[in-house]
């Protein structure tokens, strides 16, 4: 019965018919607190929503703020990992909720932050492989967010340690990997094809234009990607909504760039 639960669950956050999925992160609070774009919560989950995400990103303590009670339907995948800005080891994620607490709050599936390469690589994998666990036993879909961060990373970008991290999240037992994309659909692909399971790809830091933003989403989709987990350069957009219309015209109908820039 679990196995049938995940399933179901999957289509809450993939779209089952190209099995793809436009996701949008509104977990950046704990972060770098409410920065522009998410301090009324409420409203840039409208409009994701009204342009077509499948599924939203947030942590615990926002779903009754974000909660749709009309509008578009949209999936919620709820974070369990948390660190701050402040803190003298940011990149250090710890564990503050629990699957069974995702799955009481209403989530169609969770998701795990880890960077390998950090000094607490060790702790941060062994909250992977208890919340995997948890995930199978729950049938809950595990999104799991790999990224290479620490002394003996000298790019996080270089399609060698992007690939080592997808390898982890699927091997560790994630449903779908998250990771930075690596530049060009060539070496991308690289990262696809040592995966078994879908990749998808972070957005990261503002970009200077809706170009480059669409032909990193349409690389990812050529190298054989599932699709985006993409936030500031989504719900920092001036238009948030047709900015999603525009990535989903990608992502499902592989439409051109250009033809979503007319969109926008």
């Amino acid at each position: 019965m679990t196995i049938l639960g995940k399933q179901i669950r999957m289509e809450r956050v993939v779209d089952r018919n190209s099995g793809r999925t436009l996701i949008v992160p509104l977990d950046h609070g704990v972060t770098v607190g409410p920065i522009y774009g998410i301090s009324d919560i409420k409203e840039t989950v409208a409009k994701v929503a009204e342009g077509g995400a499948t599924a939203i990103v947030e942590h615990k303590g926002l779903i009754g703020a974000g909660h749709r009670r009309r509008g578009g339907d949209i999936g919620l995948i709820v974070h369990l990992s948390a660190s701050t800005s402040l803190s003298p080891t940011p990149h250090s994620k710890s564990l503050v909720c629990s699957v069974e607490e995702a799955l009481k709050l209403g989530a169609d599936a969770v998701s795990i932050h880890v960077n390998i390469g950090d000094s607490q690589e060790r702790e941060m994998l062994k909250d992977f492989g208890r919340v995997s666990y948890e995930a199978r036993n729950w049938g809950m879909p595990l999104l799991a967010m790999v990224y290479p961060r620490g002394e003996k990373i000298k790019d996080e970008y270089d399609v060698s340690v992007v690939k080592h991290a997808a390898r982890v999240g699927c091997e560790m037992g994630a449903d779908v990997v998250k990771v930075s994309y690596t530049g060009s659909p060539e070496s991308f692909r690289e990262v696809v094809e040592g995966c078994t399971v879908p990749v998808v790809i972070a957005g990261g830091e503002k970009m200077n234009s809706d170009r480059e933003i669409l032909e990193v989403v349409k690389g990812s989709i050529e190298a054989g990607g599932a699709g985006i987990s993409i936030g500031r350069n989504v719900f920092q957009h001036d238009n948030p909504t047709l900015m999603v219309r525009a990535m989903a015209h990608i992502i499902f109908e592989n439409g051109t760039v250009e033809d979503a820039l007319a969109m926008l």
